[in-house]
Formats: C-alpha cells, sequence, structure tokens
C-alpha cells in the first residue's frame, strides 16, 4: 500500500519539556489508522505537530514530500485537514456560513465545485441541511460535531485527521459519528483517528498504534491490538 502520510522519529518539545518521543507511524492511502492512549499521552500533540501548529524535530512527509517549511494553509491546500478536539465552530454564524468557510483555499482558486461538495455534506448529515440556517452554537454537541467534519470535508482533503471526535458525545452519537468516519474512508478519503475510547477506535481502523507518555508502545493491525492483553487490560476493560 502506498504510503501517505509518514512521520519518522519525530519529537516535540514544550520548552524543556519533550512531549513526543521519536515517534514512527505511517498511514497508507485509504486506510484508517487510529492512535490511542491516556490523557496526557501526547496524541494531540502529534497531530498540531503535523498541521504545523507546532515545531517538531525530525522528519514528517504527506505524499512524498516534507512538510518542515510548509505553511497551516499550504498543507490545506494540498489534502491535509485537522478536526480538532474543541471543533473550533464560528458560533454566531449560521451553518451554511460555516460550511461555506470550510472552502476559503477552494474560493480562491476559483473552484467551480464547492456547491457540489456542499451538497455532498447535507447528503451525509441531514441534519445540517435542516439546520443550515440555525447559528452553529446553538447546535446539540452531536450536531457541533457533525458540522465540524463537514466543514473539514469542504476543503476536499485527501488525508483528514480527527481528535477525539467521540469526546462528550452520548453512545448513540458516537455510533452515528464512527458510521460516517466508515463512510469517508469508502470515498477514498485516509483517516488519522486520535481516540480515547479505544474500543470503537480499534474496531473502525485498519492500523493501531498506542502512545503513552510520549513514546509509542504498541502498533500493529487494529484487529490484534484489540486482543492484545495489554490494551485489553489497560483501554478495553477486559482481564488480561
Amino acid at each position: 500500500m502506498t504510503t501517505q502520510l509518514a512521520v519518522d522519529n519525530v519529537s516535540i518539545r514544550y520548552g524543556k519539556v519533550e512531549a513526543v518521543h521519536r515517534i514512527s507511524l505511517a498511514v497508507g492511502m485509504g486506510q484508517i489508522v487510529t492512535v490511542i492512549g491516556p490523557n496526557g499521552a501526547g496524541k494531540t500533540t502529534l497531530l498540531s505537530a503535523i498541521m504545523g501548529l507546532l515545531p517538531f524535530h525530525g522528519e514528517i512527509r504527506f505524499e512524498g514530500q516534507s512538510l518542515a517549511n510548509a505553511s497551516i494553509e499550504d498543507r490545506v491546500e494540498n489534502g491535509l485537514c485537522l478536526v480538532p478536539e474543541r471543533r473550533e465552530l464560528f458560533a454566531e454564524m449560521s451553518v451554511a456560513d460555516n460550511l461555506q468557510l470550510g472552502a476559503f483555499c477552494r474560493y480562491r482558486r476559483r473552484d467551480r465545485t464547492i456547491r457540489a461538495s456542499l451538497d455532498d455534506v447535507y447528503a451525509l448529515f441531514p441534519r445540517l441541511a435542516e439546520r443550515r440556517e440555525q447559528l452553529a452554537g446553538t447546535l446539540s454537541g452531536g450536531e457541533r460535531q457533525m458540522l465540524a467534519l463537514g466543514r473539514a470535508l469542504m476543503s476536499k482533503p485527501r488525508l483528514l485527521m480527527l481528535d477525539e471526535p467521540s469526546l462528550g458525545l452520548a453512545p448513540r452519537i458516537v455510533k452515528e459519528i464512527f458510521h460516517t468516519i466508515a463512510a469517508l474512508q469508502a470515498t477514498g478519503v485516509s483517516i488519522l483517528l486520535v481516540e480515547q475510547n479505544a474500543r470503537v477506535a480499534l474496531q473502525v481502523a485498519d492500523t493501531g498504534y498506542v502512545l503513552e507518555t510520549g513514546e509509542l508502545v504498541l502498533s500493529g493491525p487494529s484487529a490484534e491490538l484489540a486482543h492484545n492483553p495489554r490494551v485489553a487490560q489497560s483501554y478495553l476493560g477486559q482481564s488480561a
């Protein structure tokens, strides 16, 4: 499988504190790859570095090109997109306007397929279509997550990074969100998923990595990780 994102020996520091130590992972074309681990393990820090929000040491390549000197705008333009944990919606703007902002880079290059992408998002999330004129700040938690995903899709990403998409959501909504994530993979979008809910993450992912205190401690096919005694005991609530 062709590697789309390659992270090689990446370390990330906050001042003198090393939050991530020499991590290596890969996302293949069309894959869902998950990174699981406890709070404070460095999962969000890793995504932030890939997106260009934090400096790093090591090598990160996207579709063969180094991201060392790429701006955030360049990364989005080239098909890399992050849905952050806090979703970061514009609360005083409508659902429709939030979605349109997701296509800002495409507007600049006069892309004529934006309307079709908007229709696709509304088809994927019918509730957003029903609430298109509603202010984003008045949506439920599940609807805000749908809007964050939809806004990211408006940039036409080739690799979508999701930071804790299940955070704060009811189990029924979590199931719906992860069903959507699986559907996105079927359209050819690759996904790098950071998630504390290891059970659902390993169910939907092809490959998994376990991150603890800034270091990778396990990796492999997600089905194998789900049956690993250490993972089962620490993250799935099962006895070893």
